[in-house]
């Protein structure tokens, strides 16, 4: 990690929610791109539609996301019996002799639930990642895709999408990393998801407020 992020403020014109009426307009350019959209009201709401939308018994896995925390979401569908979690067997491995088993564990799950730090007007999708970790379950890993997303997280286009990462989410990552572990965050790799080959296997709830970064 570099001190590009650890000097930067974050940007607060991105921290701005969308209205409803621009909600709905990037809902249904999602769904031109083959990618599932469902508005919500409510962060009750929301918890409930990744409910709805995964089958019991089906495995799970959790990306690491600021938004899923702040719902309470990654701790449900972790502890929910009635679902196979698979960040509590990574948790239970030894990262020294059973790497190539859990980077095989967490790339292929049924579904992964996480977030995307912009999406666009056109209903383009962005995710950024130190590692790179989650890209490749959303991109083509894993079964089936679902993203939870704050209103404030739509932006006009790609290139406001990059600042947005780069001004905004970055800085407060770096910041929750250096207070939780004492390293900071970078970008090393950033997700564009234009359109969906397999509609319906990408899902996006819209949340009608202001969570995550």
């Amino acid at each position: 990690m570099t001190d590009q992020a650890k000097m930067i403020e974050p940007n607060p014109r991105f921290a701005h929610p969308a209205s409803r009426e621009r909600l709905t307009k990037v809902a249904e350019a999602l769904e031109k791109n083959n990618i599932a959209a469902f508005v919500v009201s409510s962060r009750n709401a929301a918890r409930a539609k990744v409910h709805e939308l995964i089958p019991k018994g089906a495995e799970v896995f959790t990306a690491t996301s600021r938004t899923l925390d702040e719902l309470g979401l990654a701790a449900e569908l972790n502890g929910a019996s009635h679902h196979n979690a698979v960040r509590p067997k990574l948790l239970k491995m030894d990262r020294n002799t059973q790497r190539h088993e859990m980077r095989e564990l967490g790339a292929r799950p049924a579904y992964v639930v996480g977030s995307v730090h912009a999406v666009t007007d056109d209903g383009f999708v962005m995710v950024a990642s130190m590692s790179g970790s989650q890209l490749g379950p959303y991109a083509s890993g894993s079964g089936n895709v679902i993203w939870v997303v704050g209103a404030q997280k739509i932006v006009k286009n790609i290139e406001e999408g990059f600042q947005r990462i780069e001004q905004y989410s970055l800085p407060l990552e770096d910041e929750r990393l250096r207070a939780a572990y004492g390293i900071g965050s970078a970008i090393g790799k950033i997700l564009i998801v234009k359109r969906e080959a397999m509609p319906g296997r990408s899902m996006l709830i819209l949340l009608d407020e202001v969570i995550g970064f």
